[in-house]
Parts: structure tokens; C-alpha cells; sequence
């Protein structure tokens, strides 16, 4: 059984730094595109960042380049999310998803994501 478990999320001041974990159990993450996607209340999902397999590419959404570094270790079969510099609309649950595909590119895209993660809450406010 696949199962995706984010931790790692918290309350922090506006200005300060995270780090998500996703770590994966059931499922070899390394092969696949993962995504990290956020959603706040009253929102859609929004995807956040991915990164691909093979070549390790990476996506960004524009809300969050620069600040936000998505990065894996598949020795850990787990994948990180930095988050520097949060901001009080960066509050949101976030959640990591894998795509069942071998080697295919990331997008940031819901529907490609086969597998998702329960979400940890982010909290930015001073």
C-alpha cells in the first residue's frame, strides 16, 4: 500500500524558514515526479513546486521562486520543500503527491498526481 507522509509543518513568524518532508513508504519515489501543492481555506489546490526524475529538474510557482527549494534523497526515499523568507499567504496545508508514471517530467498539474499525502498545516503569522 502506497502511503505519502508530509511533516514537518508548524507556526512561524513571517520572515522565517520550514522544511516539509515527504516521505514515502510502499513506493520508490525515486523514478517519479513529485509535487508539493498547498491549499488555503476557502481555495482551490494550488500547486507549489515539483521536481522531476532522471535529471532532478525542478518547477516553481511564481508565488514562491526564490524563497521556496524543493530537492530529494532517494537514499531516504524522501523529498524536501525549503521554505525561506514565509509569508502570512504562504499559510496553507500542504501536501506531497507522486505520480505513478516512470520517468516522466514533472508539471504542476493535480491531475497528474496519482498519490497524495494527508498534508501538514503551515502557518505563517506573527
Amino acid at each position: 500500500q502506497v502511503q505519502l507522509v508530509e511533516s514537518g509543518g508548524g507556526l512561524v513568524q513571517p520572515g522565517g524558514s520550514l522544511r516539509l518532508s515527504c516521505a514515502a513508504s510502499g513506493f520508490t519515489l525515486d523514478g517519479h515526479a513529485i509535487g508539493w501543492f498547498r491549499q488555503a481555506p476557502g481555495k482551490e489546490r494550488e500547486g507549489v513546486s515539483c521536481i522531476s526524475p532522471r535529471d532532478g529538474s525542478t518547477s516553481y510557482a511564481d508565488s514562491v521562486k526564490g524563497r521556496f527549494t524543493i530537492s530529494r534523497d532517494n537514499a531516504k526515499n524522501t523529498v524536501y520543500l525549503q521554505m525561506n523568507s514565509l509569508k502570512p499567504e504562504d499559510t496553507a496545508v500542504y501536501y506531497c503527491a507522486a505520480d505513478r508514471v516512470f520517468f516522466r517530467l514533472c508539471v504542476l498539474s493535480r491531475s497528474r498526481y496519482d498519490y497524495w499525502g494527508q498534508g501538514t498545516q503551515v502557518t505563517v503569522s506573527s
